[in-house]
Protein backbone atom coordinates (compact mmCIF):
# COMPACT_ATOMS: atom_id res chain seq x y z
CA UNK A 1 0.00 0.00 0.00
CA UNK A 2 1.20 3.50 -0.80
CA UNK A 3 2.56 5.17 2.37
CA UNK A 4 0.64 7.99 3.98
CA UNK A 5 1.41 11.37 2.45
CA UNK A 6 -0.83 13.75 4.46
CA UNK A 7 -1.45 13.33 8.18
CA UNK A 8 -3.23 15.64 10.63
CA UNK A 9 -3.01 15.80 14.43
CA UNK A 10 -5.83 17.21 16.56
CA UNK A 11 -5.02 18.27 20.12
CA UNK A 12 -3.45 21.00 22.17
CA UNK A 13 -0.22 22.40 20.77
CA UNK A 14 2.74 24.38 22.04
CA UNK A 15 3.10 27.18 23.01
CA UNK A 16 -0.02 26.33 25.06
CA UNK A 17 1.30 25.17 28.41
CA UNK A 18 0.11 21.66 29.18
CA UNK A 19 1.23 18.07 28.86
CA UNK A 20 -1.00 17.27 25.90
CA UNK A 21 0.34 20.28 24.00
CA UNK A 22 3.86 18.99 24.54
CA UNK A 23 2.86 15.44 23.57
CA UNK A 24 1.05 16.50 20.38
CA UNK A 25 3.97 18.66 19.29
CA UNK A 26 6.56 15.97 20.07
CA UNK A 27 4.58 13.29 18.23
CA UNK A 28 4.05 15.49 15.18
CA UNK A 29 7.73 16.40 15.01
CA UNK A 30 8.88 12.80 15.47
CA UNK A 31 6.47 11.59 12.80
CA UNK A 32 7.55 14.27 10.34
CA UNK A 33 11.22 13.47 10.98
CA UNK A 34 10.71 9.76 10.36
CA UNK A 35 9.13 10.23 6.92
CA UNK A 36 10.57 13.24 5.05
CA UNK A 37 7.91 13.02 2.30
CA UNK A 38 5.03 12.96 4.78
CA UNK A 39 3.17 16.26 5.21
CA UNK A 40 2.00 16.73 8.80
CA UNK A 41 -0.20 19.45 10.25
CA UNK A 42 -1.81 20.24 13.61
CA UNK A 43 -5.34 21.42 14.29
CA UNK A 44 -4.91 23.03 17.71
CA UNK A 45 -7.48 23.28 20.50
CA UNK A 46 -7.55 26.75 22.05
CA UNK A 47 -9.04 27.16 25.52
CA UNK A 48 -11.69 29.77 26.18
CA UNK A 49 -10.51 33.36 26.28
CA UNK A 50 -6.91 32.50 25.34
CA UNK A 51 -4.78 33.08 22.26
CA UNK A 52 -1.42 31.63 21.30
CA UNK A 53 1.30 32.44 18.80
CA UNK A 54 1.15 29.06 17.10
CA UNK A 55 3.92 27.92 14.72
CA UNK A 56 3.28 27.37 11.01
CA UNK A 57 2.73 23.65 11.65
CA UNK A 58 -0.60 24.60 13.23
CA UNK A 59 -2.75 25.22 10.19
CA UNK A 60 -5.99 25.75 12.05
CA UNK A 61 -7.25 26.29 15.57
CA UNK A 62 -10.53 25.38 17.20
CA UNK A 63 -11.93 27.53 19.99
CA UNK A 64 -13.13 24.86 22.38
CA UNK A 65 -16.63 26.29 23.01
CA UNK A 66 -17.47 27.19 19.38
CA UNK A 67 -19.31 24.30 17.75
CA UNK A 68 -18.99 25.98 14.35
CA UNK A 69 -15.19 25.79 14.65
CA UNK A 70 -15.36 21.99 14.86
CA UNK A 71 -17.53 21.83 11.73
CA UNK A 72 -15.20 24.11 9.80
CA UNK A 73 -12.19 22.09 10.94
CA UNK A 74 -13.82 18.96 9.51
CA UNK A 75 -14.36 20.79 6.20
CA UNK A 76 -10.72 21.87 6.21
CA UNK A 77 -9.42 18.34 6.80
CA UNK A 78 -11.72 16.86 4.14
CA UNK A 79 -11.00 19.49 1.49
CA UNK A 80 -7.26 19.32 2.16
CA UNK A 81 -7.42 15.56 1.54
CA UNK A 82 -5.69 14.42 4.69
CA UNK A 83 -5.50 10.63 4.66
CA UNK A 84 -5.69 9.99 8.40
CA UNK A 85 -6.12 11.86 11.67
CA UNK A 86 -4.39 11.31 15.02
CA UNK A 87 -6.65 12.66 17.77
CA UNK A 88 -5.33 13.42 21.26
CA UNK A 89 -8.25 13.07 23.65
CA UNK A 90 -8.72 14.46 27.13
CA UNK A 91 -12.19 15.36 28.41
CA UNK A 92 -11.14 18.82 29.54
CA UNK A 93 -9.87 20.16 26.22
CA UNK A 94 -13.08 19.93 24.16
CA UNK A 95 -16.28 21.92 24.59
CA UNK A 96 -19.75 20.58 25.30
CA UNK A 97 -20.89 18.10 27.95
CA UNK A 98 -18.03 15.65 28.58
CA UNK A 99 -16.25 17.16 25.56
CA UNK A 100 -19.02 16.19 23.14
CA UNK A 101 -18.30 19.02 20.66
CA UNK A 102 -15.50 16.95 19.13
CA UNK A 103 -18.12 14.63 17.64
CA UNK A 104 -19.26 17.46 15.36
CA UNK A 105 -15.82 17.21 13.77
CA UNK A 106 -15.24 13.45 13.84
CA UNK A 107 -18.67 12.54 12.46
CA UNK A 108 -17.99 14.61 9.31
CA UNK A 109 -14.54 13.27 8.45
CA UNK A 110 -13.91 11.29 5.28
CA UNK A 111 -10.73 9.66 6.58
CA UNK A 112 -9.94 7.28 9.46
CA UNK A 113 -9.22 8.49 12.99
CA UNK A 114 -6.78 6.91 15.44
CA UNK A 115 -7.55 8.26 18.91
CA UNK A 116 -5.04 8.43 21.76
CA UNK A 117 -6.72 8.49 25.16
CA UNK A 118 -4.69 10.43 27.71
CA UNK A 119 -7.23 9.57 30.42
CA UNK A 120 -9.39 6.46 30.86
CA UNK A 121 -11.74 6.74 33.82
CA UNK A 122 -12.56 3.61 35.82
CA UNK A 123 -15.76 5.17 37.22
CA UNK A 124 -17.08 7.58 34.59
CA UNK A 125 -20.32 9.49 34.98
CA UNK A 126 -22.97 8.68 32.38
CA UNK A 127 -22.00 11.54 30.05
CA UNK A 128 -18.33 10.55 30.11
CA UNK A 129 -19.09 6.89 29.48
CA UNK A 130 -21.39 7.72 26.59
CA UNK A 131 -18.89 10.12 25.07
CA UNK A 132 -16.02 7.64 25.20
CA UNK A 133 -18.16 4.86 23.73
CA UNK A 134 -19.16 7.15 20.84
CA UNK A 135 -15.54 8.11 20.37
CA UNK A 136 -14.53 4.45 20.21
CA UNK A 137 -17.23 3.79 17.62
CA UNK A 138 -15.97 6.45 15.20
CA UNK A 139 -12.27 5.66 15.76
CA UNK A 140 -10.55 3.03 13.65
CA UNK A 141 -8.16 2.32 16.52
CA UNK A 142 -7.79 3.43 20.13
CA UNK A 143 -4.31 4.00 21.58
CA UNK A 144 -3.58 3.97 25.30
CA UNK A 145 -0.20 4.28 27.01
CA UNK A 146 -0.53 1.59 29.66
CA UNK A 147 -1.97 -1.92 29.92
CA UNK A 148 -4.39 -0.64 32.56
CA UNK A 149 -5.97 1.49 29.84
CA UNK A 150 -6.50 -1.56 27.65
CA UNK A 151 -8.13 -3.40 30.55
CA UNK A 152 -10.52 -0.54 31.37
CA UNK A 153 -11.51 0.03 27.76
CA UNK A 154 -12.51 -3.61 27.43
CA UNK A 155 -14.19 -4.15 30.80
CA UNK A 156 -15.79 -0.74 31.45
CA UNK A 157 -16.46 0.58 27.95
CA UNK A 158 -16.86 -2.68 25.99
CA UNK A 159 -14.30 -1.70 23.34
CA UNK A 160 -13.26 -4.79 21.31
CA UNK A 161 -9.74 -5.90 22.27
CA UNK A 162 -8.54 -5.95 18.65
CA UNK A 163 -9.36 -2.24 18.35
CA UNK A 164 -7.03 -1.27 21.22
CA UNK A 165 -3.28 -0.73 20.98
CA UNK A 166 -0.83 0.09 23.77
CA UNK A 167 1.91 2.51 22.68
CA UNK A 168 3.97 3.90 25.59
CA UNK A 169 4.56 7.61 26.00
CA UNK A 170 7.46 8.73 23.82
CA UNK A 171 10.81 9.85 25.23
CA UNK A 172 13.85 11.68 23.82
CA UNK A 173 16.67 9.54 22.50
CA UNK A 174 19.04 10.82 25.18
CA UNK A 175 22.37 9.30 26.22
CA UNK A 176 22.89 7.69 29.63
CA UNK A 177 24.94 10.31 31.47
CA UNK A 178 26.12 11.03 34.98
CA UNK A 179 24.59 14.15 36.56
CA UNK A 180 27.82 15.95 37.49
CA UNK A 181 28.24 18.07 34.36
CA UNK A 182 24.60 19.22 34.29
CA UNK A 183 24.73 19.97 38.03
CA UNK A 184 27.77 22.20 37.60
CA UNK A 185 26.17 24.04 34.68
CA UNK A 186 22.94 24.71 36.59
CA UNK A 187 24.59 25.72 39.87
CA UNK A 188 23.96 22.57 41.93
CA UNK A 189 27.48 21.11 41.75
CA UNK A 190 27.84 20.12 45.40
CA UNK A 191 24.26 18.95 45.97
CA UNK A 192 22.37 15.68 45.97
CA UNK A 193 19.47 16.74 43.75
CA UNK A 194 15.87 15.52 43.99
CA UNK A 195 13.64 16.81 41.18
CA UNK A 196 9.97 17.18 40.39
CA UNK A 197 8.94 18.78 37.11
CA UNK A 198 5.55 19.80 35.74
CA UNK A 199 2.72 22.27 36.01
CA UNK A 200 2.06 22.88 39.69
CA UNK A 201 -1.34 21.85 41.08
CA UNK A 202 -2.62 20.26 44.31
CA UNK A 203 -2.92 16.80 42.72
CA UNK A 204 0.87 16.61 42.32
CA UNK A 205 1.47 16.00 46.04
CA UNK A 206 4.40 18.41 46.36
CA UNK A 207 3.49 19.07 50.00
CA UNK A 208 4.13 15.39 50.80
CA UNK A 209 7.62 15.64 49.38
CA UNK A 210 8.28 18.85 51.31
CA UNK A 211 7.23 17.10 54.52
CA UNK A 212 9.66 14.27 53.67
CA UNK A 213 12.66 16.59 53.35
CA UNK A 214 13.63 16.86 57.06
CA UNK A 215 14.12 13.08 57.33
CA UNK A 216 16.05 13.04 54.04
CA UNK A 217 18.37 15.76 55.35
CA UNK A 218 19.20 13.65 58.40
CA UNK A 219 20.81 11.05 56.10
CA UNK A 220 21.93 13.39 53.33
CA UNK A 221 22.57 16.94 54.62
CA UNK A 222 23.48 18.30 51.17
CA UNK A 223 20.18 17.25 49.57
CA UNK A 224 18.09 19.81 47.72
CA UNK A 225 14.59 19.43 46.32
CA UNK A 226 14.04 21.31 43.05
CA UNK A 227 10.45 21.96 42.00
CA UNK A 228 10.58 23.02 38.36
CA UNK A 229 7.48 24.31 36.62
CA UNK A 230 4.94 27.08 36.38
CA UNK A 231 1.64 26.88 38.22
CA UNK A 232 -1.09 25.31 36.08
CA UNK A 233 -2.74 28.11 34.02
CA UNK A 234 -6.26 27.05 35.04
CA UNK A 235 -5.26 27.23 38.71
CA UNK A 236 -3.72 30.67 38.25
CA UNK A 237 -6.89 31.87 36.52
CA UNK A 238 -9.10 30.88 39.47
CA UNK A 239 -6.82 31.08 42.52
CA UNK A 240 -3.74 33.01 41.48
CA UNK A 241 -0.58 31.68 43.15
CA UNK A 242 -2.24 30.65 46.42
CA UNK A 243 -1.14 27.01 46.08
CA UNK A 244 2.50 27.83 45.36
CA UNK A 245 2.53 30.31 48.24
CA UNK A 246 1.12 27.66 50.60
CA UNK A 247 3.96 25.32 49.65
CA UNK A 248 6.55 28.01 50.24
CA UNK A 249 4.98 28.77 53.62
CA UNK A 250 5.29 25.10 54.57
CA UNK A 251 8.98 25.17 53.61
CA UNK A 252 9.48 28.14 55.95
CA UNK A 253 7.62 26.39 58.78
CA UNK A 254 9.97 23.41 58.49
CA UNK A 255 13.01 25.71 58.31
CA UNK A 256 14.31 24.03 55.13
CA UNK A 257 14.43 27.08 52.86
CA UNK A 258 18.05 26.31 51.90
CA UNK A 259 17.00 22.85 50.70
CA UNK A 260 13.87 23.50 48.60
CA UNK A 261 14.10 25.51 45.38
CA UNK A 262 11.02 26.63 43.43
CA UNK A 263 11.71 27.51 39.79
CA UNK A 264 8.54 29.12 38.49
CA UNK A 265 8.96 28.71 34.76
CA UNK A 266 7.71 26.73 31.77
CA UNK A 267 10.92 25.49 30.15
CA UNK A 268 11.73 24.36 26.63
CA UNK A 269 12.76 20.77 25.94
CA UNK A 270 16.51 21.40 25.98
CA UNK A 271 16.32 23.10 29.39
CA UNK A 272 14.06 20.37 30.77
CA UNK A 273 16.46 17.65 29.66
CA UNK A 274 19.33 19.50 31.34
CA UNK A 275 17.44 19.64 34.64
CA UNK A 276 16.45 15.97 34.47
CA UNK A 277 20.06 15.09 33.63
CA UNK A 278 21.34 16.75 36.80
CA UNK A 279 19.03 15.03 39.29
CA UNK A 280 20.03 12.04 41.39
CA UNK A 281 16.45 11.05 42.16
CA UNK A 282 13.29 11.99 40.31
CA UNK A 283 10.06 11.94 42.33
CA UNK A 284 6.39 11.97 41.33
CA UNK A 285 4.42 12.08 44.60
CA UNK A 286 1.02 12.32 42.84
CA UNK A 287 -2.05 11.84 45.00
CA UNK A 288 -4.44 10.15 42.57
CA UNK A 289 -4.19 6.52 41.50
CA UNK A 290 -6.23 7.08 38.33
CA UNK A 291 -3.49 8.62 36.22
CA UNK A 292 -3.01 6.72 33.00
CA UNK A 293 0.12 8.51 31.87
CA UNK A 294 2.74 10.98 33.05
CA UNK A 295 5.04 12.57 30.50
CA UNK A 296 7.43 13.76 33.19
CA UNK A 297 7.70 10.21 34.57
CA UNK A 298 8.33 8.81 31.09
CA UNK A 299 11.02 11.40 30.32
CA UNK A 300 12.89 10.88 33.60
CA UNK A 301 12.65 7.12 33.29
CA UNK A 302 13.93 7.34 29.71
CA UNK A 303 16.96 9.36 30.78
CA UNK A 304 17.88 6.59 33.20
CA UNK A 305 16.98 8.27 36.47
CA UNK A 306 16.29 6.61 39.80
CA UNK A 307 12.58 7.29 40.28
CA UNK A 308 10.50 7.29 43.46
CA UNK A 309 6.78 7.50 42.87
CA UNK A 310 3.38 6.86 44.31
CA UNK A 311 1.65 3.85 42.67
CA UNK A 312 -0.63 5.56 40.18
CA UNK A 313 -1.42 3.36 37.17
CA UNK A 314 1.36 4.52 34.86
CA UNK A 315 4.04 4.38 37.56
CA UNK A 316 2.95 0.93 38.72
CA UNK A 317 3.60 -0.51 35.27
CA UNK A 318 6.66 1.49 34.30
CA UNK A 319 8.56 1.06 37.56
CA UNK A 320 7.85 -2.64 38.15
CA UNK A 321 10.59 -5.25 38.54
CA UNK A 322 13.11 -2.96 40.19
CA UNK A 323 12.97 -0.20 37.56
CA UNK A 324 11.93 2.29 40.26
CA UNK A 325 10.58 2.53 43.80
CA UNK A 326 6.89 2.85 44.71
CA UNK A 327 5.70 4.44 47.97
CA UNK A 328 2.17 4.77 49.41
CA UNK A 329 0.04 7.79 48.53
CA UNK A 330 0.47 10.72 50.90
CA UNK A 331 3.12 8.97 53.01
CA UNK A 332 5.91 11.44 53.74
CA UNK A 333 7.81 8.98 55.96
CA UNK A 334 7.94 6.23 53.32
CA UNK A 335 8.81 8.78 50.65
CA UNK A 336 11.66 10.18 52.71
CA UNK A 337 13.03 6.74 53.56
CA UNK A 338 12.99 5.60 49.92
CA UNK A 339 14.73 8.72 48.63
CA UNK A 340 17.31 8.81 51.41
CA UNK A 341 18.08 5.15 50.80
CA UNK A 342 18.82 5.83 47.15
CA UNK A 343 20.91 8.93 47.83
CA UNK A 344 23.25 7.14 50.23
CA UNK A 345 23.54 3.90 48.26
CA UNK A 346 25.34 4.67 45.00
CA UNK A 347 25.40 1.04 43.82
CA UNK A 348 21.67 0.55 44.32
CA UNK A 349 20.88 3.85 42.63
CA UNK A 350 23.09 3.03 39.64
CA UNK A 351 21.55 -0.43 39.22
CA UNK A 352 18.05 1.06 39.20
CA UNK A 353 19.12 3.69 36.67
CA UNK A 354 20.60 1.10 34.34
CA UNK A 355 17.48 -1.08 34.48
CA UNK A 356 15.26 1.90 33.70
CA UNK A 357 17.41 3.11 30.82
CA UNK A 358 17.76 -0.32 29.21
CA UNK A 359 14.02 -1.04 29.32
CA UNK A 360 13.09 2.39 27.91
CA UNK A 361 14.87 2.10 24.54
CA UNK A 362 11.67 0.97 22.83
CA UNK A 363 9.99 4.19 23.98
CA UNK A 364 12.10 6.73 22.07
CA UNK A 365 10.12 9.17 19.95
CA UNK A 366 11.63 7.61 16.83
CA UNK A 367 10.21 4.19 17.77
CA UNK A 368 6.95 5.71 19.01
CA UNK A 369 6.44 7.58 15.73
CA UNK A 370 6.92 4.37 13.75
CA UNK A 371 4.29 2.59 15.84
CA UNK A 372 1.81 5.42 15.38
CA UNK A 373 2.44 5.48 11.64
CA UNK A 374 1.86 1.74 11.45
CA UNK A 375 -1.43 2.12 13.33
CA UNK A 376 -2.52 5.00 11.08
CA UNK A 377 -1.51 3.13 7.93
CA UNK A 378 -3.47 0.07 9.07
CA UNK A 379 -6.47 2.25 9.88
CA UNK A 380 -6.34 3.79 6.44
CA UNK A 381 -6.28 0.37 4.76
CA UNK A 382 -9.24 -0.88 6.82
CA UNK A 383 -11.14 2.33 6.14
CA UNK A 384 -10.69 1.92 2.38
CA UNK A 385 -11.74 -1.73 2.45
CA UNK A 386 -14.80 -0.78 4.49
CA UNK A 387 -15.68 2.02 2.06
CA UNK A 388 -15.41 -0.35 -0.91
CA UNK A 389 -17.63 -2.83 0.92
CA UNK A 390 -20.28 -0.21 1.56
CA UNK A 391 -20.18 0.89 -2.08
CA UNK A 392 -20.48 -2.70 -3.31
CA UNK A 393 -23.39 -3.42 -0.98
CA UNK A 394 -25.20 -0.32 -2.19
CA UNK A 395 -24.70 -1.31 -5.82
CA UNK A 396 -25.99 -4.87 -5.33
CA UNK A 397 -29.01 -3.73 -3.33
CA UNK A 398 -30.14 -1.32 -6.05
CA UNK A 399 -30.22 -2.50 -9.68
CA UNK A 400 -30.53 1.07 -10.86
CA UNK A 401 -27.62 2.23 -8.77
CA UNK A 402 -25.14 4.46 -10.58
CA UNK A 403 -21.83 5.51 -9.05
CA UNK A 404 -21.83 9.19 -8.13
CA UNK A 405 -20.34 11.57 -10.64
CA UNK A 406 -16.81 12.60 -9.72
CA UNK A 407 -16.77 16.09 -8.24
CA UNK A 408 -13.60 18.10 -8.56
CA UNK A 409 -14.58 21.52 -7.26
CA UNK A 410 -13.55 20.59 -3.70
CA UNK A 411 -9.96 20.19 -4.88
CA UNK A 412 -9.64 23.94 -5.27
CA UNK A 413 -8.18 25.73 -2.23
CA UNK A 414 -10.80 27.07 0.16
CA UNK A 415 -10.18 30.21 2.13
CA UNK A 416 -9.67 29.22 5.74
CA UNK A 417 -8.75 31.32 8.72
CA UNK A 418 -5.07 31.02 9.73
CA UNK A 419 -4.17 29.46 13.03
CA UNK A 420 -3.17 32.79 14.55
CA UNK A 421 -6.65 34.24 14.04
CA UNK A 422 -10.17 33.06 14.63
CA UNK A 423 -11.85 30.46 12.47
Amino acid sequence: MVPLSRLAFIGNSLPRRCGIATFTTDLQQATAASRPKLKTSIVAMTDQGQSYDYPSTVQLQIREERIEDYVRAADFLNVSQFEAVSLQHEFGIFGGEAGSHIMALLSRLTMPVVTTLHTVLSKPIAAQRGMLERLADVSSRIVVMAEKGRELLHTVYRVPPDKIEVIPHGIPGFAFVEPDQAKAKLGFGDKAVILTFGLLSPSKGIEVMIDAMPSILESCPNAVYVVLGATHPHLVRHQGEAYRESLMARVRELDIEDHVVFLDRFVDKATLLAFISMCDVYVTPYLNEAQMTSGTLAYSFGLGKAVVSTPYWHARELLADGRGTLVPFGDAIATGNAIAGLLVDDAHRLAMRERAYASSRSMTWERTAERYLAALQSARLRYRISAIGRLSHRAHSNENYMPPQLQTDYLHPRTMAPASGEI
